[in-house]
C-alpha cells in the first residue's frame, strides 16, 4: 500500500513544483502604474468664480464637447409663417349673346391658372340663366353667380353699360366682409371681352390702394397708358378725352379690398354720368391721381387687351330649328 502511495506522489511531484515556480515568478513582476480616470465636473467656472451648471451635448459632440453651458443654449428660432396670399376678386358683367359662352370659356381658362382668385359673375338678366349656371358648375373655380337686369331706359346706345352689374358685385363683396375681419384682397373689373396676361395678376396682387397699368387696343389706339415720372402718375397717353380726371379704361386699374370696404358709398353712378366717364366717376370717390400706384414696369408693358370678339355672321342660321338635336353653343 505504501509503495503505491509513494509511486503516485513521485509522479505528481514534478507538476506541483512547476506550479509553485510559476506562481513565484508572477508575484515578482512589477505592477503596472494606475492611470487616474478623468473627472468631468458638472460645473464650469464663470465670472467671479461662480459655478455654472452644464448639460450634456448631442450625439455628434466630439471629445471635450460633451457638456455645454445651460445659459448659452437657445432654442432654434421657428420660421415665421408666410403672410396669406391676397385674394383677387374679379367682377365680370355678362349678358346673353351668341358669343357669351365662348367669351366666358376663354376667361375661365385664364382664371383657372391664377392662385387665390374668386370670380364674381353678374348676369344682366332677371334670373340666372341655365347656360351660365351649367358653365360655372363645370368651371372648377371659386365663384359667385349673381344677376340683376339693366332697366330698359338705360339700354339706349351711347349710355354706360354694366353699371348695375358692377354695383351688384360691389354690394356682394361688402356684405360678405361686413361682419368679419377682411383678409387681404384686391378687386378689379374683368370684362368678358378682354384678354389677360397671367403676369397682370402678379402685378395687381401687391396693390396697396389703387394700382394702374396700360391697356392695349382701346380708345382708337394700339394702347393707352398712364404717364409716369419718378414713380408717380403725371398724365395720360390716350386718344379720347385726355381731360378726363382718370383717362383710363375699366380694365386698367385695381383697388384694394380695404379701400372698397372703407368707402361703402363708392359705386358706379347713373345720374349725371356721361358716356366714357364711369371710370373717372368711380375713382374720384376713392383716390387721387397722386396716390395711384403704377404697375407693369412703370406703365410701359401691356398686359391686358380690349380684344372684343368679332361680331358673328349668322345670316344662314334658320329661323326654325331644323337639327334633330339641341346643342348649346
Amino acid at each position: 500500500m505504501k509503495s503505491v502511495l509513494l509511486s503516485r506522489f513521485f509522479i505528481l511531484l514534478p507538476w506541483i513544483l512547476i506550479v509553485i515556480i510559476m506562481l513565484d515568478v508572477d508575484t515578482r513582476r512589477p505592477a503596472p502604474p494606475l492611470t487616474p480616470r478623468p473627472y468631468f465636473s458638472p460645473y464650469a467656472v464663470g465670472r467671479g468664480g461662480a459655478r455654472l451648471p452644464l448639460r450634456r451635448g448631442g450625439p455628434d459632440s466630439g471629445p471635450g464637447r460633451g457638456w455645454e453651458r445651460r445659459n448659452e443654449s437657445r432654442p432654434h428660432a421657428r420660421p415665421r409663417p408666410e403672410p396669406p396670399l391676397p385674394t383677387i376678386y374679379a367682377i365680370t358683367p355678362t349678358y346673353s349673346r351668341p358669343v357669351q359662352k365662348a367669351e366666358l370659356t376663354r376667361l375661365a381658362n385664364t382664371f383657372r391658372q391664377v392662385a387665390q382668385l374668386h370670380w364674381i359673375l353678374v348676369e344682366d338678366a332677371a334670373a340666372r340663366s341655365e347656360l351660365v349656371s351649367r358653365f360655372l358648375a363645370r368651371a372648377g373655380l371659386p365663384c359667385t353667380h349673381l344677376h340683376v337686369p339693366t332697366p330698359r331706359r338705360y339700354k339706349r346706345p351711347g349710355l354706360p353699360r354694366a353699371t348695375e352689374q358692377r354695383n351688384a358685385g360691389l354690394a356682394w363683396l361688402r356684405q360678405r366682409h361686413q361682419h368679419q375681419r377682411a383678409q387681404p384682397g384686391v378687386l378689379f373689373f374683368a370684362d368678358d371681352d378682354n384678354t389677360y396676361s397671367l403676369e397682370l395678376f402678379q402685378e395687381m396682387r401687391t396693390t396697396r390702394k389703387v394700382s394702374v397699368w396700360p391697356v392695349g387696343l382701346v380708345g382708337g389706339r394700339r394702347y393707352e397708358r398712364p404717364l409716369v415720372e419718378n414713380g408717380k402718375v403725371v398724365g395720360w397717353y390716350t386718344g379720347w378725352r385726355a381731360d378726363r380726371p382718370f383717362a383710363i379704361d375699366m380694365a386698367g386699374f385695381a383697388v384694394s379690398l380695404q379701400v372698397i370696404l372703407s368707402n361703402p358709398k363708392a359705386v358706379f353712378k347713373r345720374r349725371g354720368s356721361q358716356p366714357g366717364m364711369q371710370e373717372s366717376d368711380f375713382l374720384k370717390q376713392i383716390t387721387t391721381v397722386e396716390e395711384l400706384e403704377p404697375k407693369a414696369n412703370n406703365c410701359t408693358k401691356v398686359l391686358v387687351w380690349h380684344t372684343r370678339t368679332e361680331k358673328v355672321n349668322l345670316a344662314n342660321e334658320p329661323k326654325y330649328r331644323l337639327d334633330t338635336v339641341k346643342i348649346e353653343v
